[in-house]
């Protein structure tokens, strides 16, 4: 495996990650990307850096980052957003990883993408209904813009330092975990 696969794997981690949070903004991201050359996608994902694709996720990351700003509304987006994240982080994957056979790079994508996709937005989700039963929705802005800038700060971390961003996503994934853990524990 080369270090231009190895990066490869380690930016769709990261965008991955970055969809759990916001699911439009990190393909928003990547498109721009894209578009002016940062990076490179597979043959087939290279419409992704179109004047097209630029414009509809721009409107669709705005449309989602707004929407989370309404009390309630935030909820019901959680609900489509968590299915949505998989098949999103699944798609960032196979469009970031570079020079694997298609099975390698699909099984790396549903397993590595679309789960860390779903587990992040999972535990943000839980997140933001903990903070609707315990805050009557009041907190939730507050949940929104911590998960928008999480989501802005992993995409560019993801592209232009895929290293840091595969740190990150540890780090967010080991959070979670203890976060879990924790919970589990005043549970019994």
């Amino acid at each position: 495996m080369t270090s231009e696969t190895i990066i490869s794997i380690f930016l769709g981690i990261g965008l991955a990650a970055s969809v759990g949070f916001r699911v439009f903004l990190p393909l928003f991201v990547m498109s721009l990307a894209a578009h002016f050359n940062v990076i490179g996608l597979s043959d087939s994902w290279e419409w992704i850096g179109s004047i097209p694709a630029l414009v509809v996720l721009g409107v669709a990351m705005l449309l989602e980052i707004f929407a989370y700003y309404i009390p309630f509304v935030d909820n019901l987006l959680d609900t489509i957003a968590v299915p949505l994240a998989a098949i999103a982080g699944t798609a960032v994957m196979v469009s970031t990883v570079a020079d694997l056979p298609p099975v390698v790079t699909w099984s790396l994508a549903i397993i590595a993408g679309g789960g860390t996709a779903s587990l992040v937005k999972g535990a943000s989700a839980g997140t933001r209904l903990t903070s609707s039963a315990s805050t009557a929705g009041l907190g939730n802005p507050v949940v929104s813009t911590v998960e928008t800038g999480s989501a802005t700060a992993m995409s560019l971390a993801s592209i232009f330092s895929p290293i840091l961003a595969i740190i990150l996503v540890v780090i967010i994934l080991l959070f979670i975990f203890w976060f879990y853990k924790k919970l589990k524990g005043v549970k019994k």
